[in-house]
């Protein structure tokens, strides 16, 4: 392989060069979800099975979904993000100790990602970083500060449409929920799984008249930081903005 730190990664995640897995070792089970060290307020959220959203054909979803940076100034309602939750990262079955079944693909089901959100506009819901609490379908606010939506616009190159907004949601992957069965190798599983996610959120949105951009392009170690991560064992792997089509 080259000397390029992509070669050098591809190389030492071939299966030959892996040590056995926590698995294999019979290792304690990471937990389902992150557990919530504390929160300033915990919200129900709407059932998202009740959420009424338009019918639209999945050809018409596919070929509509383009990335847009500019949204309405008219927010989301709350039925409408927890339906878009509930397409991303909502749990539809949890198996034992170890699985959940959820609306997007993972890598052995371990579902890797922490769903925090920055809502600017969502009716009756006070601005302010979240994080969606899966397994029981709640919002916890972590952070009301008035810079927060600034701060993350700028770990992310400053680019505007992060505070502009109705909703910016930011996942976040917690490596020994992957490692945990697949080792090193999990961190390409990772990578994979987040492009499932984020496609689920382009595809869902349409169905409510709004538009996504996702992100690549941020500061890790000053969006890890803002969300409380250690950048190594927890931290951001995609971002997306969202809001209603202008």
């Amino acid at each position: 392989m080259s000397g390029r730190i992509s070669g050098e990664f591809i190389e030492r995640t071939k299966y030959r060069h892996l040590s056995p897995s926590a698995q294999s070792r019979r290792l304690a089970l990471p937990p389902l979800e992150t557990p919530l060290k504390e929160a300033l307020v915990v919200l129900d959220l709407p059932n998202p099975l009740d959420v009424k959203v338009d019918s639209i054909l999945l050809r018409d979803a596919i070929e509509k979904r383009v990335s847009i940076r500019d949204y309405w100034d008219n927010g989301l309602s709350i039925e409408e993000l927890s339906w878009l939750l509930w397409a991303t990262q909502g749990v539809k079955k949890v198996m034992g100790d170890s699985i959940t079944l959820r609306n997007v693909p993972s890598a052995g089901a371990r579902h890797a990602f922490d769903t925090y959100l920055l809502i600017n506009r969502v009716h009756d819901t006070e601005p302010g970083l979240y994080r969606y609490l899966a397994l029981d379908n709640k919002l916890a606010l972590l952070n009301r500060d008035k810079d927060i939506a600034d701060r993350i616009m700028n770990s992310c190159l400053r680019q505007n449409m992060v505070a502009n907004s109705a909703v910016t949601f930011i996942w976040a992957a917690d490596f020994y929920r992957m490692s945990w069965r697949y080792g090193e190798r999990g961190l390409r599983y990772i990578y994979i799984d987040a492009g499932h996610v984020c496609q689920n959120l382009y595809l869902a949105a349409e169905a409510i008249n709004s538009g996504v951009c996702a992100i690549g392009a941020y500061e890790d170690d000053i969006i890890n930081e803002i969300l409380g991560l250690d950048g190594e064992n927890q931290f951001t792997v995609y971002v997306a903005t969202l809001g209603k089509r202008v």
